[in-house]
């Protein structure tokens, strides 16, 4: 889940359409300069990644099968192995924007390919939905190669919910990802969603917090939310979010919206709701907190040097 956005509109013929939407891809997610600071892969797990390494988190979630946590970024998935350890999954470096776990070892995820393999390989800029059935060791392709970039992913229960950056759409699943119905069009930082409420979906967007009860084919604003930069929603009824400022902001069913701790970090750049009480934000510079008692006090996970 991330806070960026990227929009490309075809403006030239289908024959030089790869070439521009690579371009824009660079621009809008890195640099040359940013890619020669990231290692080359490895094999299964690289040596302790640095900021640098890693590059702008997108996603952070945590594995049912073992509770291990996963960060999502420019450079690929990482895995939190210690305080000042981050290994590297896998040997794929995508630009991994949305991203989610869906089941013990099961993630989907979406982006942009590896910079050499747009450049070399000729390779769409980007991802559409993708799959991993072995924690993120490898991926395959589910939907949309070449046509979406999915900046937000949820699950809810057997519903997958997306924001598509490239149409502006909220989309919803209820094959895997196989197949897809169109929504409303939005802004969208984030969404929320649970699987005891599965036509239930919330939009944390610029202009506020919004809901549809129609699995995203329509949105009205919550008029009492403040506005969030993130949101999920635990046991169907909670609703647990982040201020712009990394205020975190709690609203049980029935009650009004109560503040509790701020992040470290200040604004957050991704942002998961294990539960109720195990909160895992990461921030711009790829640090990653964590909070048990609800979002009221946060200890460093990963980094923050």
């Amino acid at each position: 889940m991330n806070l960026r956005f990227h929009r490309t509109r075809a403006v030239r013929p289908l024959h030089a359409l790869a070439l521009i939407a690579g371009a824009i891809v660079l621009a809008a997610c890195g640099t040359e300069a940013d890619d020669a600071k990231a290692p080359a892969p490895s094999g299964k797990a690289s040596a302790p990644s640095t900021e640098a390494e890693i590059g702008h988190v997108h996603g952070v979630a945590m594995d049912p099968a073992d509770r291990s946590v996963y960060i999502a970024a420019h450079f690929g998935v990482f895995k939190i192995e210690s305080p000042d350890r981050a290994s590297r999954v896998g040997t794929s470096r995508q630009d991994t924007m949305g991203f989610t776990i869906v089941g013990p070892r099961s993630f989907v995820a979406s982006g942009h390919p590896a910079m050499d393999d747009m450049k070399k390989k000729g390779v769409p800029p980007h991802l559409g939905l993708i799959r991993s059935a072995d924690a993120g060791q490898t991926w395959t392709t589910v939907s949309e190669a070449g046509k979406a970039d999915f900046h937000a992913l949820q699950q809810a229960g057997q519903t997958l919910y997306a924001f598509d950056s490239q149409t502006q759409r909220v989309r919803h699943s209820r094959d895997g990802g196989r197949t897809w119905t169109l929504g409303e069009r939005l802004d969208v930082n984030d969404l929320g969603a649970h699987k005891e409420r599965p036509e239930e979906v919330y939009a944390a967007t610029p202009d506020g917090l919004l809901k549809s009860n129609d699995s995203g084919g329509s949105f009205k604003v919550v008029g009492d939310a403040p506005v969030l930069t993130h949101v999920d929603v635990v046991d169907g009824r909670t609703l647990i979010g982040v201020a712009p400022d990394g205020q975190v902001q709690v609203k049980a069913d029935g009650a009004g919206w109560q503040r509790l701790g701020r992040l470290p970090s200040g604004q957050a750049a991704a942002f998961t709701a294990v539960d109720e009480r195990h909160l895992l934000a990461a921030a711009e510079d790829a640090s990653v907190y964590e909070s048990r008692d609800g979002g009221r006090t946060f200890n460093v996970l990963y980094g923050a040097r």
